[in-house]
């Protein structure tokens, strides 16, 4: 919890630097903060008997809204260590605007928004943290004033997260008028006591609300939106929506309906057997026939969000797949940071289709091997981070009625091969579009080098990790 109040904290002081005149050391302040929030979760992730007695004094301070227990500081914990590598990435869109404090605040509250996700244990917390997260993404989409596409991604991110607010918000009523309580405890103990004599408004209420997160995840068929907002927006910042967001929106899914409604799996379990079905098959088909490495990515997310769907749906049936969601949502990040992270020094100068990939290997032989990884892990090929996520993932659907998902899934894997490879290809094999070579600075050179031997040693020692989360 000390991680949330740093954050908050970093926010607040963010929104003064620019009144007190000390915005040029803004930015190493807010990666110092970062990690000192990391280290207050890293404290409370094992703490001695007091210190827990005073975490509960603390939760019931808080009418127990909001409870940081070992699930929420471990998604805390990948959302904070995403979010530092997300701050040397984007160390230039703090550089080059006139309203620089603007996007520090605006960046640092939608993470506070993340790490309310992770915690809640009420509805009421879940809501705030949906909009304190998903409000500064409607305007940092839209960051770059001149540039119409960020415009529209911008407007679309709006209409698009107000709609699934309103889903989010109708449920959430429904739940209440049944329930008579916000609290998830309470909604599980009403629905445990019911003996099934529940009014079939709540049934409505549920899917409404699983409709709402599958708008946050960008799940199909409610990911219309995520193509065009994840391409017109900047870089940075869809490098953002792609990691934080989703492990952000991923936490609170799984948190909602493993513990409020986990007495009522067979109904929204259905359902949610059918969305990663879609998602699976419209995501990797439609991804292979991109041309904008950027839109490309943004079609695998989808992909990568049925396959933490799969852990959400598993540990519906008693498996314990909260490790497997944790590890494949950190290797996902840290994959998609290191990818994103080589897009953005590739595409300064162009559209970031795969064209601009051409010849890389010869242009910058660092960037393409680091991509070659990232890809690579994010196909689930071995031996990186990406292939284990994919296998544990499997091995906690594999003893559910769900085992038809696991076929969809590899047949649809080999499809994400595809259009992963044709990067590669450009980057090897075809003849370059410049022989000017792409420069990098140095702290996207020391990002790079960290994630990708981060992905290879995570995918070496895969047991190791999942033993920690466990």
């Amino acid at each position: 919890m000390k991680g949330l109040f740093i954050i908050s904290g970093l926010g607040i002081l963010a929104m003064l630097a620019e009144i007190f005149k000390f915005k040029k050391i803004l930015y190493p302040l807010v990666l110092v903060g970062i990690l000192a929030a990391y280290a207050m979760t890293f404290v409370d992730w094992n703490p001695p008997t007091d210190h827990l007695s005073r975490l509960d004094e603390l939760t019931a301070s808080f009418s127990n809204m909001i409870r940081f227990d070992q699930v929420a500081l471990a998604f805390s914990g990948v959302i904070l260590v995403t979010a530092f590598f997300w701050f040397i990435l984007a160390s230039h869109y703090f550089e080059n605007e006139t309203n620089i404090t603007d996007h520090f605040a605006l960046v640092l509250f939608a993470l506070v928004g993340a790490l309310m996700l992770t915690s809640f244990s009420n509805m009421t917390t879940l809501f705030l943290g949906v909009e304190i997260l998903s409000i500064p993404m409607y305007v940092l989409a839209a960051s770059r004033k001149k540039d119409i596409a960020s415009n529209e991604a911008g407007f679309k991110y709006l209409i698009m997260g107000s709609f699934a607010s309103g889903f989010l918000l109708f449920g959430i009523a429904l739940v209440y008028g049944a329930t008579g309580t916000f609290d998830l405890g309470g909604i599980s103990h009403y629905i445990s006591n019911s003996h099934g004599d529940v009014p079939a408004f709540f049934y409505a209420g549920v899917i409404m609300m699983l409709i709402a997160l599958c708008f946050k995840v960008s799940a199909a068929p409610f990911h219309f939106w995520a193509p065009d907002v994840y391409e017109g927006s900047p870089t940075v910042i869809t490098a953002l929506m792609s990691t934080v967001v989703k492990t952000a929106a991923f936490a609170a899914l799984m948190r909602l309906f493993n513990v409020g409604f986990h007495h009522i799996g067979d109904v929204w379990g259905q359902i949610m057997a059918v969305v990663i079905g879609l998602s699976l098959v419209i995501s990797n088909i439609t991804a292979a026939s991109q041309q904008s490495v950027k839109r490309m990515l943004a079609y695998s997310s989808i992909s990568h969000a049925a396959f933490m769907l799969m852990g959400v749906l598993a540990n519906k049936n008693g498996f314990d797949s909260i490790s497997s969601i944790l590890y494949y949502s950190l290797a996902y990040s840290v994959g998609s940071i290191a990818s994103f992270t080589v897009l953005y020094n590739v595409s300064k100068d162009n559209n970031g289709h795969i064209e601009a990939f051409n010849g890389l290997s010869k242009r910058n032989p660092f960037l393409a091997v680091c991509m070659v990884v990232a890809l690579l892990s994010l196909a689930g090929i071995p031996v990186t981070a990406g292939f284990f996520a994919k296998y544990f993932i499997f091995t906690t659907l594999i003893g559910t009625p769900y085992k038809w998902l696991l076929g969809v899934a590899v047949v649809t894997s080999a499809i994400g091969a595809y259009y992963y490879f044709k990067v590669l290809i450009a980057m090897y094999f075809k003849p370059a579009i410049s022989t000017e070579p792409v420069k990098v600075e140095m702290s996207h050179t020391v990002l790079l080098i960290i994630t990708t031997l981060f992905t290879l040693a995570i995918g070496i020692v895969p047991g190791y990790i999942i033993g920690i989360f466990k």
